[in-house]
């Protein structure tokens, strides 16, 4: 298990005062913040642009120290035995960095194998196995400079795999890819985790992304947690309003005020607007509505037009947070 207690981590920047002068300043990027990632588990980490989510994975990632805390990664303390636990972690981020274009796929999961002590009919076996399992072998003796971005990110796995690290960690794996080739790579985390039992630790703009993929989520703002659970939960603990909205035949006012008497009833709030198709109900309860207000409605024999359920997602929670936090 990967485990964080207590990190923080403070820097020392000069702010510039008028025109010659400048003074030194503390930034408090990460405030005690605990975090564990289980082998086999992929974990969420969100929050706005500045709440620390880079200088946490960095020092997660063994690349930067904690200015206080403990890391440690099966047992082993992320400080004093970094040089070891490089060979446990590995990072990969989204976009088109941390790779050679003028080198072919296959060159550079050979040059970074390298780098991570391989050699010889090993370093051959593990690069083959990886283009494999990224799905790169028509590709492999290309210049990287030729790739698509999907192509790109895929060999940047690769990448990432090559040491067979226990935990790792993925900042933005799919940013700015279409829709089919995300689709494909987050198929290949999921069997990271599921299939070769890896921890991972996700950051994604992408919340969709991380509801699909995430077993819990960490949501951190200003340095700190402000909340730890499954997605699910921050949805149903946060978001306050499930709403389905539907439209059926015109109602008169007394009609109308008999179904709002009966769904109040049954802790549901109703609203009625008159439009030139037919009466739209808005319904707004604090739990999922759909089944009570059918219900409602199959009671009173009313036909319906057309019907939306807009459920509560995670970024509706992420927002209500954020604005929690600033009033």
């Amino acid at each position: 298990m990967l485990e964080a207690k207590a990190i923080t981590k403070t820097y020392t920047v000069k702010q510039k005062q008028g025109w010659f002068k400048r003074e030194k300043q503390q930034v408090h990027a990460v405030k005690g913040i605990d975090l564990t990632i289980e082998p086999g588990e992929i974990v969420g980490l969100l929050g706005l642009n500045g709440a620390g989510k880079t200088t946490t994975i960095k020092m997660l990632s063994t690349l930067l120290s904690p200015s206080s805390g403990t890391i440690t990664i099966d047992g082993h303390d992320a400080v004093q035995d970094a040089r070891y636990l490089k060979q446990m972690v590995n990072m990969i981020a989204g976009g088109e960095r941390m790779l050679y274009f003028r080198l072919t796929g296959k060159e550079n999961l050979a040059f970074f194998g390298r780098l991570y002590g391989l050699n010889g009919k090993e370093l051959t076996a593990r690069v083959n196995a990886l283009i494999k399992l990224v799905e790169l072998e028509d590709a492999q003796d290309l210049p990287v400079e030729r790739y698509s971005k999907g192509m790109k990110q895929r060999l940047q796995i690769a990448r990432g795999l090559l040491n067979q690290p226990h935990y790792l960690f993925l900042d933005e794996p799919t940013l700015g890819l279409d829709a089919p080739i995300a689709k494909q790579l987050r198929s290949i985390v999921k069997d990271l985790a599921m299939e070769q039992n890896k921890g991972v630790l996700l950051t994604s703009h992408y919340l969709e992304e991380v509801e699909e993929l995430c077993d819990r989520v960490y949501i951190i703002d200003k340095g700190t947690v402000m909340m730890h659970d499954t997605p699910a939960n921050i949805i149903n603990t946060v978001v306050l309003d499930y709403r389905v909205i539907v439209t059926t035949a015109h109602l008169n006012e007394t009609f109308k005020h008999d179904i709002i008497k009966t769904a109040s009833t049954k802790q549901l709030s109703i609203e009625f607007y008159d439009t030139g198709d037919g009466t739209v109900w808005e319904v707004t309860a604090s739990f999922d509505p759909t089944q009570v207000f059918l219900d409602i409605i199959m009671t009173h024999h009313q036909p319906i037009f057309k019907l939306e359920m807009k459920m509560p997602k995670l970024e509706d929670a992420i927002l209500q947070l954020a604005k929690e936090r600033s009033a």
